[in-house]
């Protein structure tokens, strides 16, 4: 049984949650603030935290940095704010992704379930753990990056997509296809995750990111892993 830390300061929302959650078959521990949720993450380890943005005593991004620094835990964050900059800003600290209020029971749980999958990468091909092109390198063991020689300090989700794209090189793969496999949900429209997270490996890996050579953008479509 699959543990989740819940936290958010809304008794009612938590309450539905918590009983929609347990009948799915998770156990389900709660939070109703931020410093909570960190004595609860550090002493009960869950598997997963649906972790709500604006909390009292910590807020939502204070939290989700200490877990990131702390522990590998998937992260799915919960905001009721529609700015572009908060979702931005709560990747870029960590979680691996996020729902915006008021959602369904029913994506929330696709997106718990797709995120408790990642243990598989998604990609890799005939049961190679090292995959390598040009000047990058993946280990999907050791989850480690090597770029140039240079070990590469990558978040979760930015290895798992390296390593699908790396794994299908020369291919073109559609936004829709990079998130499913690597998110593991159905494509709804919003492509925001995968191009944020896109930004992010070329900062790391590329020359210039401004005029990338590695991962290359296929206009109106998606990104491919350059053949090299």
């Amino acid at each position: 049984m699959k543990k989740i830390l819940l936290v958010d300061d809304d008794p009612v929302l938590v309450n539905t949650l918590h009983y929609r959650l347990t009948h799915e078959g998770f156990q389900v521990i709660t939070a109703g603030d931020g410093a909570l949720a960190l004595e609860l993450a550090r002493r009960e380890k869950p598997d997963l935290v649906v972790l709500d943005l604006m909390l009292p005593e910590l807020d939502g991004f204070d939290v989700c940095r200490i877990l990131r620094k702390e522990s590998d835990t998937p992260i799915l964050m919960l905001t009721a704010r529609e700015s572009e900059i908060d979702k931005v800003v709560g990747l870029e600290l960590g979680a691996d992704d996020y729902l915006t209020k008021p959602f369904s029971l029913r994506e929330l749980i696709a997106r718990i379930r797709a995120l408790l999958r990642r243990s598989g990468v998604g990609g890799t091909k005939d049961g190679l753990t090292v995959l390598a092109a040009g000047d990058v390198q993946v280990d999907t063991g050791r989850r480690e990056v090597i770029c140039r020689g240079e070990r590469v300090l990558v978040k979760p989700k930015e290895f798992e997509l390296l390593a699908y794209l790396l794994a299908n090189k020369g291919q073109a793969l559609s936004r829709e296809q990079i998130t499913e496999k690597v998110w593991g949900y159905e494509y709804e429209g919003d492509t925001r995750t995968v191009d944020v997270h896109i930004r992010w490996l070329r900062e790391k890996i590329e020359v210039d990111p401004g005029h990338p050579l590695i991962i290359e953008t296929v206009r109106g479509f998606g990104y491919r892993f350059r053949d090299s």
